[in-house]
């Protein structure tokens, strides 16, 4: 969740964008008090238009969706003065979210901001046949993330959990005193770029202090899956939640590299274990825009900072395959693109069947910030359909 920054925004073009005349108009004072979330629609990419629709002539498909569902610790209705209050409340956002996340008829649940875990959404989702693992942030924060597998789809083979705050032990001891200069930036994990022009203070202690800066409490989540069909080659997910403040652009960096560095080392782990090199996808809200440092280095595009390639090589789902949406992310001080689909480049026979749409800037499906009884975060969801290709 971002709010209130004033990030410029990196517009794309994309033909897998909700168009105006889609929905009726949102936030209304006289919208019904029933929470009504928009099913949502998958739009198949051009050359797959037959593939898409005959899982027995593309292969085994599956669908995976990434959705930050706005933690209710965070719903204030300060945050959200064009929202109807009785979509802030509890009691109608819990059903609108679940409504939603089961309309998505998903494989793969990876959410973000994800609190009332155990009194909610486990048994909700498991009564729909979901199984899931869930990381929940450290110290007083209570959300996390989760990943939601349906049972009849995957077998979970091998887990880790991925703590932000343990970036403190990978610091090399003569970075403590580090002057500002791009080539810190850049060192990633082992060295961090303290700058001194800081507009927001550390909850406790000094944000000068690089042990101090990087305990933001973030976390993620990798897991390895055989998916339930004979012929499918194994998939790992890292689902995870960067960092938030745009004055802390090195801190989201470091969390990025550490990220990857971690994926690859469980990858390889993956190998050794199952004798098979899983394809990779990860998803998240990663807090930055595209074409920034955090950005360009997910998708080894690095020449804006340094010539350092990441150690597991990505591309964009939505960024190859007409551009990245203009925002994932809508509140009435920021709108942009946060979130996030990336696949390992070696994917080469794991291909995206079908999109999932998200609204354009002109959609009255936004109109007045989120969220509302048919989006019921400040964020909007992303996935995709995907198929395996035989190697043969």
């Amino acid at each position: 969740m971002l709010r209130g920054i004033g990030v410029p925004v990196q517009r794309h073009c994309s033909p897998f964008l909700r168009r105006s005349n889609s929905f009726p108009p949102i936030c209304k004072s006289t919208m019904s008090e029933t929470p009504k979330p928009i099913l949502p629609s998958f739009v198949s990419l051009p050359d797959d238009d037959k593939t898409a629709q005959n899982s027995t002539h593309s292969g085994y498909i599956f669908r995976l969706v990434s959705y930050n569902i706005l933690a209710q610790a965070y719903v204030k209705s300060s945050y959200f003065p064009h929202s109807p209050s009785s979509c802030l409340k509890w009691k109608a956002r819990s059903q609108a979210v679940l409504t939603y996340l089961k309309n998505f008829g998903a494989d793969f649940l990876c959410l973000q901001e994800l609190d009332e875990y155990n009194s909610f959404y486990k048994n909700n989702l498991e009564s729909v046949g979901y199984s899931s693992i869930y990381i929940q942030r450290t110290g007083n924060k209570r959300d996390g993330c989760g990943i939601f597998y349906k049972q009849s789809s995957a077998e979970m083979l091998l887990t880790e959990e991925i703590h932000y705050n343990d970036l403190v032990d990978q610091l090399d001891p003569s970075s403590l005193n580090l002057t500002k200069s791009e080539d810190d930036v850049a060192n990633g994990i082992k060295k961090v770029d303290i700058s001194t022009d800081v507009k927001k203070k550390a909850s406790k202690g000094d944000p000068n202090d690089p042990t101090v800066r990087l305990k933001r409490d973030c976390v993620g989540l990798l897991a390895a899956f055989k998916l339930s069909h004979p012929s499918s080659p194994l998939i790992v997910v890292a689902n995870t939640h960067i960092y938030w403040d745009p004055d802390w652009a090195d801190v989201k960096l470091a969390q990025v590299k550490y990220l990857l560095s971690r994926l690859s080392k469980f990858r390889e782990l993956v190998l050794s274990r199952f004798s098979t090199m899983p394809f990779v996808i990860v998803v998240g809200d990663f807090n930055s825009t595209p074409g920034d440092q955090v950005y360009n280095y997910v998708v080894s595009d690095c020449s804006d900072t340094s010539n350092e390639v990441a150690p597991i090589k990505l591309y964009s789902l939505y960024g190859s395959n007409g551009g990245e949406p203009e925002f994932t992310n809508c509140t009435p001080d920021f709108t942009g693109t946060l979130d996030y689909i990336f696949l390992s480049c070696d994917s080469n026979c794991l291909k995206p069947a079908r999109l999932l749409c998200v609204p354009g800037p002109d959609s009255p499906d936004v109109t007045g910030g989120l969220p509302n009884h048919f989006h019921p975060s400040d964020h909007l969801p992303i996935g995709a359909d995907f198929k395996f290709v035989s190697r043969s």
